[in-house]
């Protein structure tokens, strides 16, 4: 290793005592000032937004960080093959299940991967108080909230798309009806599109209240887990789970307190996706619709509200 010459520019006064041995002097080592283009705060902002995106993959990690992402992506996309492949074989004359219906039937391991992955865009940097990426302008926290909360929201809309596409890309091997098959994939690129936005918006809340990644894990999915189970409970206690029972329409208001069933609800009411073999479960009625959407949109901007209030004391 050869070191870089002596180009030290400061001179030496034997009168001045600061100059004596052991004082400390400067030298021009040869560093440089950037000379390339200064890029603007968008361009910072894009930059953590595109690291979050690959760290919700494991991508630019180690080995070890991948497994989890990837195999839930997997998990969810090997079962719209198999689905695929009963429906050629079978000579079946529509999806055994359909688009909407493959997010909810499969929505455990959405929520184990928002779960597992919204920690690991926010913990660390809330732990360390630093970001893994320098930049040449100042970001405001307005700018890495929305950052983060894109990288989030377009990481989970790629784990619950690509099943689709492959239930989609199947149907003409099996000779499905292309037009039906395309508007019902509409159908469930809408469930997709609400399912990253609302339950992205819930875990990135709890996961910037958890400081610890451990405890942000166990907060999201006991969350999301449980206010489901509480919701079927309160439903069960009100008569709903008895369709011949009267009180079966009202008992479908204790689904306001579950986000995955929010969104499924209001996709099945809004699609008309209610009735026949492939129908799923509704919601009260249209008033009942009108108060789903509503939910679901102060649930988005009161996230967003809430995690610019946990950053502004950082």
């Amino acid at each position: 290793m050869s070191l870089p010459p002596d180009t030290s520019t400061a001179t030496r006064d034997p009168r001045d005592p600061r100059d004596a041995e052991g004082a400390g002097v400067i030298h021009d080592i040869g560093y440089r000032g950037y000379q390339g283009p200064r890029l603007g705060r968008s361009y910072a902002t894009r930059s953590l937004y595109v690291q979050g995106l690959r760290g919700a993959f494991g991508l630019g990690r180690s080995g070890k960080s991948k497994v989890l992402p990837m195999l839930i992506v997997a998990m969810m996309v090997l079962p719209a093959g198999v689905l695929v492949a009963i429906t050629v074989i079978l000579h079946r004359t529509d999806e055994p299940v359909d688009y909407p219906r493959y997010l909810s039937v499969f929505g455990l391991f959405v929520q184990i991967f928002l779960a597992a992955q919204a920690p690991v865009l926010l913990s660390r940097d809330l732990r360390y108080n630093t970001v893994p990426l320098y930049f040449s302008r100042p970001i405001t926290r307005g700018d890495y909230v929305r950052a983060k909360g894109a990288a989030m929201v377009v990481a989970t809309f790629i784990v619950t798309v690509l099943p689709l596409l492959v239930l989609y890309l199947g149907a003409p091997l099996a000779g499905l009806n292309l037009r039906y098959n395309t508007e019902h994939l509409g159908y469930g690129l809408l469930a997709a599109a609400l399912y990253s936005v609302v339950l992205s918006a819930v875990s990135l809340v709890i996961a910037a209240s958890m400081p610890r990644r451990g405890i942000g894990v166990a907060a999201i999915m006991s969350f999301l887990v449980i206010s489901e189970v509480v919701a079927v409970i309160i439903q069960g206690i009100s008569g709903g789970l008895d369709s011949a029972s009267s009180s079966a329409n009202s008992g479908d208001w204790a689904y306001l307190i579950s986000p995955t069933d929010l969104v499924e609800r209001f996709v099945n009411h809004v699609c008309g996706l209610t009735h026949g073999e492939l129908g799923g479960p509704d919601t009260p009625g249209t008033l009942g619709a009108l108060v789903f959407g509503l939910e679901m949109l102060l649930i988005v901007a009161g996230a967003y509200l809430l995690l610019l209030r946990r950053y502004r004391k950082i």
